[in-house]
């Protein structure tokens, strides 16, 4: 009796130990790989406009750019401030409202170091925003990645007295080019 016993427990140990390392009989992931998966690269963006942007696409003057590989298809960048200086009512499939392009160069030239973009409707010529209500168009200007740099941006804008509801949005930016 006391050798089954032991034998029972030598069993029981070896099918919790081989059940750790291997999973359960009949389990389907035999043969995969479990090694870590790589993160989706994001493209940095070109927030100077002093400064070229090195990317392969060609970006609209209203557009914030970005570093984008060759041969990409659906891209979005890293996570980034946005200054929101102003915002326009629009229906989401209305392609003809949006903030002038003329107010939005009159607008960079108070901030020459920092990129004054203005999105568009949702259209595969248009770049994305993410965090940004789509029944409105935005006029905005890019804050930087950190939340520090952000806030002294809006405080900028703010004391230009031309923007005094000015509002900080964390977003992305991207296209989608299928």
């Amino acid at each position: 009796m006391r050798r089954s016993r032991s034998s029972f427990l030598g069993v029981a140990v070896g099918l919790a130990v081989g059940l750790l390392a291997g999973g359960a009989p009949g389990n389907t992931s035999a043969g995969q790989s479990h090694a870590p998966r790589q993160r989706a690269r994001k493209a940095s963006i070109c927030g100077n406009p002093m400064v070229a942007c090195k990317t392969v696409a060609t970006f609209k003057p209203n557009d914030l750019p970005f570093r984008l590989p060759a041969n990409s298809v659906i891209f979005d960048t890293e996570l980034f401030y946005a200054i929101v200086l102003k915002s326009v009512p629009a229906d989401e499939g209305d392609c003809d409202v949006f903030v002038p392009e003329a107010e939005r160069l009159e607008t960079q030239t108070l901030f020459p170091d920092r990129k004054v973009f203005t999105s568009r409707c949702a259209d595969i010529e248009n770049l994305f925003y993410t965090n940004v209500n789509p029944k409105f168009r935005i006029m905005a200007v890019y804050g930087g990645t950190t939340l520090a740099e952000a806030k002294r941006v809006l405080e900028a804008a703010k004391a230009t007295g031309k923007f005094s509801g000015a509002y900080l949005r964390r977003m992305r930016t991207g296209f989608n080019g299928t």
